[in-house]
Formats: structure tokens, C-alpha cells, sequence
């Protein structure tokens, strides 16, 4: 399992010294937001492209894939009722498909909680609207040679998705292999029932799990916080889960660099003693 640190931790820097660190305190690669790229990622220039995945690999790290995809361009959503809406963010996400391929990464990861609310009374009507909008983007992310990942989020950041089986729900539906889902810990904690560590057992056999994200409900790295993660690394290693593991902590103290860094040192423990 590589582990991967979401870039945006470190946002603060510019690109190579993201690398830089990031390979300096032990992660494998970096998970990209695309709104640390530009303003319009999905339109990031083929040789812009060709500059990032180089400095990553100059820097002895790899570019594991894209997340938090729908922050810019500014006024996306795959729940509005506004077509010309939809069309604009299908096209973006599409765009984002053939970015994370071009970077060298493995996955798209839809989370995106602001881009995926619900009007009151329209609820159905929009959950069927993202639901069209993953199967619209799932032969864009099979030609690009990745996954896309809908992201259950919890239910303070959007009613649209929240458990992993409401997002396999849609993947079954779509039946395309390059649409399938994923865990985050800091949602999974609050949204489903029972232990992570069974959540894990129940569904990454399935071949839906495509991805892992470690943070704490806190909403911290993993290790600052009252989840414990030596269970979930125990049932990974149990079901043979090969994918990456994200380290996404939304809480930075004292810092983005600090934070990262205690994070990749608790989970490299755990990974090294926990069979």
C-alpha cells in the first residue's frame, strides 16, 4: 500500500518543494487538488502537464491521483437543475479524467461536498442528476486509464451520498469497471454503523473499493484524534487491499508541514507492526 498526502496540506508551497518534502518524511506520492494547479485545471496545458509529473519524478515521488475535484472552475454542481450547469461540470470532470492520466495517477476522487447539495423538496430529482452525472464521466475515466471514485461524505458536508453502499448502488447501476468507490475514514466514522475495521471486511472484497482516505472525524490527521487506526490497517492487510491510502487531515496544527508530518510517521508505524 503507498501512502499518499493530499497536496493541499502543503499549499502553501510551491510545486517541487511539495515533492521535495513530501518524499523527505516518507510519503510515496502526492494526491493532487486540482485548485492548487489553476483556476481551470481541466484545461492545464500539455506541457504544464509534462513540467508537474517530471518534478515529481525528479523528486522521487509519484502523482497518485486527483481529489476535492470540483472546487474550480468556480459555479460547478451535479445536482443542480440547471443543464447548462451540468454540462459545464461533466465537461470539467471528463477533463479531469484525462489530467490524471496525463499526471500518471490511478484515480479520480469525487468528493466535492459543495457541489453536490440538495434543494429541500427536490432531493430525488437531484441525487438522480449526480447519479447521471458519474455514469456521464465513467467512459472518459476507462479511456483515460484510471478510476473514478464517488466519495461518501458525511451529512454535515452534503445529504447526497453518504454511505459507501449508496455509492455502490450507483456503480452496480453504471456497470462500468471505472466507476467505483471508496472509503474515507473522517465520513465513514460519522456515516456508517459498526467499526471501520468491518466496513473494510464487508466491502473491499467486493472489488467496489477502489481507494482509502485516513483522517480522523476530528477532522485531523490520523493519530490526532480518538479513531483508532491499527484495527483498519489490520483489515486492509486482512482483505488484501492493494490500492493507495490518502492521508487527508483538514485541520492543520501548528501547520500544513507539521501536521503531515506526524501523520506519515503514525501511519508508517502502524504499517510496519501492524499484520
Amino acid at each position: 500500500m503507498r501512502v499518499s498526502l493530499c497536496n493541499e496540506v502543503l499549499g502553501d508551497l510551491p510545486f517541487a518543494r511539495q515533492c521535495a518534502f513530501a518524499e523527505a518524511v516518507g510519503y510515496d506520492g502526492l494526491e493532487l487538488a486540482p485548485m492548487t494547479l489553476s483556476d481551470e485545471p481541466h484545461r492545464l496545458p500539455a506541457a504544464a502537464r509534462a513540467v508537474l509529473r517530471k518534478t515529481a519524478a525528479d523528486a522521487g515521488i509519484a502523482i497518485t491521483g486527483l481529489h476535492y475535484v470540483l472546487k474550480a472552475p468556480a459555479g460547478l454542481s451535479i445536482t443542480s437543475a440547471d443543464p447548462a450547469v451540468r454540462e459545464k461540470t461533466i465537461e470539467v470532470m471528463r477533463g479531469l479524467c484525462a489530467l490524471a492520466g496525463d499526471l500518471g495517477g490511478s484515480v479520480v476522487v469525487h468528493g466535492s461536498p459543495d457541489q453536490r447539495q440538495l434543494v429541500p423538496g427536490e432531493e430525488a430529482d437531484g441525487r438522480k442528476r449526480a447519479a447521471d452525472a458519474f455514469a456521464a464521466v465513467a467512459d472518459a475515466a476507462r479511456a483515460a486509464g484510471i478510476v473514478y471514485c464517488i466519495e461518501p461524505l458525511s451529512p454535515p458536508q452534503t445529504p447526497c451520498i453518504n454511505t459507501v453502499a449508496e455509492a455502490a448502488e450507483i456503480v452496480r447501476a453504471v456497470g462500468n469497471p471505472a466507476l467505483r468507490t471508496m472509503i474515507d475514514c473522517s465520513s465513514a466514522a460519522v456515516s456508517e454503523t459498526g467499526p471501520l475495521a468491518d466496513l473494510i471486511r464487508r466491502w473491499v472484497p467486493t472489488g467496489l473499493i477502489a481507494h482509502v482516505h485516513f483522517n480522523d472525524p476530528n477532522r485531523r490527521g490520523p493519530g490526532e484524534g480518538d479513531l483508532a487506526f491499527a484495527p483498519i490497517v489490520a483489515a486492509l492487510r486482512e482483505v488484501g487491499y492493494r490500492g493507495d491510502i490518502g492521508v487527508e487531515p483538514f485541520v492543520y496544527r501548528p501547520d500544513g508541514p507539521a501536521c503531515a508530518a506526524r501523520a506519515i510517521g503514525y501511519v508508517r508505524g502502524l504499517l510496519e507492526t501492524v499484520r
